[in-house]
């Protein structure tokens, strides 16, 4: 009977004493479970990563993909108006406007002259000193010889664009302009001329026929805006100053008075 007794003791006792290494060992399998699961975390982690950042580096590349077409796609448009320009005249758009850049504003003085005298005291009008020079007037004569000027002056058989008051004020545009007399060419003599007739006449069929003349019947309506944006330049370059008095006028008119372009005195209309 005592052994009976003591059996269940005695298994109870070895029970408690594995239960507790049972739990130790639970315990060293959850904490490797633990372990393996923290290096598993940022493999598992990392593609998520890589593909969070592969999505921003996605569109830095479209932007310089899309950056870059514009740049080409401009310098193919900048390329194409520079080869359809060129059969237009001997000197590109791009190279008048070169040396219009290059102009260096020169200081006008003013002249007073004598109106009256009342009594003790003088009335003085101030007048601008004349822009034009020697220089000037030489390129204009050497214009006049271009092929291309000469079938346009006698085209105008009404003088409606070149009669001699408009042509006068050629000359003083490119004293105000100031480029070395050698430099001015066709281009320059059609954008000053087409900035007379702006200021006195102002009629755009007439001034159309410039257009016609200097970039060709067939190529002006594709080439005349880049013409207009160098009279912009042409106008700048002279200070903003398109009025010239007719005594000026008449003053380069009379450097030379028998030159057969002085002639050219509009009579009649139309």
């Amino acid at each position: 009977m005592e052994r009976e007794d003591r059996t269940p003791l005695g298994s109870t006792s070895a029970a408690s004493e594995t239960a507790p290494s049972q739990q130790d060992t639970a315990k060293k399998s959850q904490k490797k479970r633990v372990c393996m699961e923290g290096k598993a975390a940022p493999q598992n982690r990392s593609p998520l990563a890589s593909s969070s950042a592969s999505s921003e580096v996605v569109p830095e590349q479209r932007a310089r993909t899309m950056r870059g077409q514009k740049k080409r796609r401009w310098t193919d448009v900048k390329a194409g108006t520079q080869e359809r320009s060129a059969p237009a005249s001997n000197s590109t758009t791009s190279e008048a406007l070169s040396e219009l850049k290059s102009w260096k504003k020169r200081g006008q003085k003013n002249i007073w002259t004598l109106n009256h005298v009342e009594g003790t005291k003088l009335r003085m009008n101030k007048r601008r000193r004349p822009s034009y020079r020697p220089e000037d007037q030489e390129a204009f004569y050497r214009l006049l010889e271009d092929p291309v000027i000469q079938s346009f002056l006698e085209a105008d058989i009404f003088l409606k664009v070149s009669d001699k008051y408009l042509l006068s004020m050629v000359v003083e545009y490119f004293g105000r302009v100031g480029l070395p007399g050698h430099l001015y060419n066709r281009i320059h003599f059609f954008l000053a001329l087409y900035i007379a007739s702006d200021m006195e006449e102002d009629n755009p069929t007439s001034k159309r026929s410039i257009f016609q003349f200097l970039l060709g019947r067939e190529h002006w309506p594709d080439l005349y805006k880049e013409f207009l944006k160098l009279k912009v330049e042409f106008f700048h370059a002279m200070g903003h100053r398109a009025w010239v008095t007719p005594e000026l006028c008449e003053e380069i008119q009379a450097q030379n008075p028998h030159h057969w372009v002085w002639s050219r005195a509009r009579q009649c209309a139309p």
